[in-house]
């Protein structure tokens, strides 16, 4: 083929037919129809319905998302609530029931003579063979093959450890070695006697960690009350007596791992399962709706790309051009692409919020991470129609155009943020609790970039060696000067200048690109009704198609 010659394409009989041309003989008509074709695809919703009549059924699919979806989410919202104040009332109740003389202003609870950790240790115990008589709410032993599960008792030591500090002398064997005990709840222990009965014997030099293992059962009865069936709990409790610093103080902690489960049999007086239907009625509109939007925003994104294929080939036979792949993005909506990622993942789930309706699955945090997100998701997706509006979509276009300077910049900054995350953390963590760990380093500078924990970080290291005084003041005030005054205020100059340049080009016009400027040669509006002439059928029709479609 030569340069003088193109392509031109039509659909016959279902089979699609090239035939050579003569460049300079091509049609005017046919390369004014591909400029309105593209006009046509990048119009707004409301000029397209002046242009060809057609509904913006996309537009009133997304507003009617907002609701339902919002409205789904606020009702799973309030039966996750229920779910983790049960959690966190449990764990408190735990602490107070089974941790002796607990209260809950108790930050640092620990132990630090021999009797008091025997002591507790033989309280836990009794707390829990009497945990059926003593607790108020509907706790209960847990039971295999009618058989309660024990408790178990772990300690954790070295295999043999022989410490001297008077005379700076050690022998040890750093292997860690565990024996455990089970103590079953039917056993008649006697009070006086239970600590001769387990023959528990601790060798403090050795020892590591005492840890205390049991399950502990119970119903979460208030989801009736908002027509909803209970589920099971069970509480993997552990109760650690912590040695591994060997520094004379015991820390103590409680930790409560919930297991969600389906109760094996129930009965509610006087309940119907009509509020049930209702609610999985409604999570099916909500599949439907986001099954619809789907398909509708998959279709655009197909027609973009065929759209884009015939512009590349269009340019690169017309005018011997590549078509940049920026100029090739625009073909590509991304908010259809974040509306086709919201809608997949309110339908997983709304499947999985359905299944936990009907007690088959209990799955709350899967379902949480699905529904929120996919919540969040479909309300940033409708702000694609503001951007038919520019005032009001001024803050997406100074996003978009100032992101790659942003980047680059926070690039430099991190790589500074972090030099001072790893000094403060080997400098200052063994002098402030703030900076103990590489982690806590870090929330704390990021805490003192937004004005936050300054003064308790210089008032808690008042009190310090003179060398580590002096470091923690050069420490600080630099990295307060170099971020909060300078590093943050470049930050926002960069957003600040992108934002002034969007300003400019909304009052004198942006640059056009080569796409734009090909399309801004149509001079036709939307009401003209020559776009009716152009409505898309099924035949592929092209001036300037590759002989690939001839093939």
């Amino acid at each position: 083929m030569t340069d003088g010659e193109l392509f031109s394409c039509g659909a016959s009989n279902n089979h699609l037919e090239c035939n050579r041309i003569d460049k300079s003989h091509a049609d005017p008509q046919f390369v004014e129809n591909f400029r309105r074709k593209l006009k046509y695809f990048f119009m707004s919703p409301c000029q397209k319905y002046r242009a060809r009549g057609r509904k913006p059924w996309k537009m009133i699919l997304q507003i009617l998302k907002i609701a339902i979806i919002t409205i789904q989410l606020v009702s799973f919202g309030l039966s996750n609530e229920m779910m983790v104040t049960f959690k966190e009332e449990n764990l408190i109740a735990f602490k107070h029931f089974f941790l002796k003389n607990y209260k809950d202003s108790n930050k640092d609870y620990a132990l630090y003579t021999r009797h008091e950790v025997h002591d507790h240790i033989l309280y836990v115990i009794r707390r829990y063979l009497h945990l059926q008589n003593l607790t108020v709410d509907n706790h209960a032993f847990e039971k295999i093959d009618d058989m309660f599960t024990p408790l178990s008792l772990c300690q954790d030591f070295y295999r043999h450890a022989k410490i001297s500090p008077a005379s700076e002398t050690f022998d040890i064997d750093p292997r860690v070695e565990t024996e455990c005990i089970s103590i079953y709840p039917i056993l008649p222990y006697k009070n006086d006697s239970l600590d001769n009965d387990m023959n528990l014997t601790l060798d403090f030099q050795s020892l590591l960690a005492v840890n205390i293992h049991f399950k502990v059962k119970a119903i979460n009865l208030q989801t009736v009350r908002h027509q909803e069936l209970p589920d099971c709990y069970d509480f993997n409790i552990n109760i650690m007596f912590d040695n591994n610093a060997h520094s004379g103080k015991i820390k103590i902690s409680l930790s409560s791992h919930v297991q969600i489960n389906v109760c094996k049999d129930w009965n509610v007086s006087d309940s119907t399962d009509s509020h049930f239907r209702l609610i999985v009625l409604f999570d099916c509109v909500v599949i439907c709706s986001c099954l619809l939007s789907l398909i509708l925003c998959t279709r655009s994104v197909y027609t973009g790309l065929l759209l884009q294929s015939e512009y590349t080939t269009f340019v690169s036979i017309h005018h011997h051009k590549t078509v940049s792949w920026s100029e090739r993005m625009e073909f590509i909506n991304g908010w259809y692409i974040l509306i086709i990622i919201s809608d997949t993942l309110s339908i997983a789930g709304s499947v999985l919020k359905i299944c936990i309706q009907s007690k088959e699955l209990t799955n709350y945090d899967v379902c949480s991470i699905l529904l929120g997100s996919a919540t969040m998701l479909v309300w940033i997706g409708v702000m694609r129609y503001l951007s038919f509006f520019q005032k009001y979509y001024i803050l997406i276009l100074t996003l978009q155009a100032a992101l790659p300077n942003a980047i680059r910049f926070s690039f430099c900054a991190v790589m500074i943020y972090l030099s001072y995350c790893f000094c403060g953390w080997i400098i200052l963590g063994p002098h402030h609790e703030n900076f103990r760990t590489f982690n806590m380093a870090a929330y704390c500078l990021f805490s003192m970039i937004n004005g936050d924990e300054v003064y308790s970080t210089f008032k808690k290291l008042r009190d310090k060696t003179y060398l580590v005084w002096l470091f923690s003041r050069m420490y600080i005030y630099s990295f307060i000067a170099l971020f909060t005054y300078m590093i943050l205020s470049l930050f926002i100059a960069i957003i600040t200048d992108t934002y002034e340049t969007i300003k400019h080009y909304q009052k004198r016009g942006a640059p056009l690109s080569e796409l734009q400027a090909f399309i801004s040669e149509c001079r036709d509006p939307p009401n003209s009704g020559k776009y009716m002439m152009d409505e898309e059928s099924s035949s592929f029709c092209c001036l300037c198609a590759p002989c690939v479609y001839c093939t």
